[in-house]
């Protein structure tokens, strides 16, 4: 197993909610990550269909893995999600977080999660602060 991704386990281990949620941490590289989620019933929201804070929380662990998977803490300044594609119970997300640009100051993430037809359910970015 690669240090980054021992690192990235380290963290999420640290992650309370993405443990309470059910999120797994399966792959980090330096500027990637991938994770996934079954989606259970208390995942849904009051019409029945995955809650979209399940959803951008998938994509925020993707998102943290890969930022941080360089050494220094990485925060984020901002996320932007659009939600394309509704989900119910039984259904597994698939999030991957990939790198667009890196800097000694920030870093830009492109996040997609798709459902398990490969079909995307919602595409982010975001942007970390990069601490010395």
């Amino acid at each position: 197993m690669n240090a980054e991704l021992e690192a990235g386990k380290r963290r999420m281990q640290n992650d309370a909610l993405a443990r309470h949620l059910g999120i797994r941490l399966t792959e980090v590289k330096p500027g990637y990550a991938r994770a996934f989620l079954e989606v259970k019933p208390e995942h849904l929201n009051g019409v029945g269909v995955t809650h979209g804070g399940t959803i951008f929380s998938l994509a925020d662990v993707v998102f943290a893995a890969a930022s941080n998977s360089h050494g220094p803490v990485a925060l984020a300044l901002n996320v932007h999600i659009s939600f394309l594609k509704a989900t119910t119970a039984g259904e597994t997300l698939t999030a991957v977080a990939r790198e667009e640009n890196l800097t000694t100051k920030t870093g830009l993430y492109r996040m997609e999660v798709k459902d398990s037809k490969e079909e995307l359910v919602a595409v982010a970015e975001g942007m970390v602060y990069r601490k010395k």
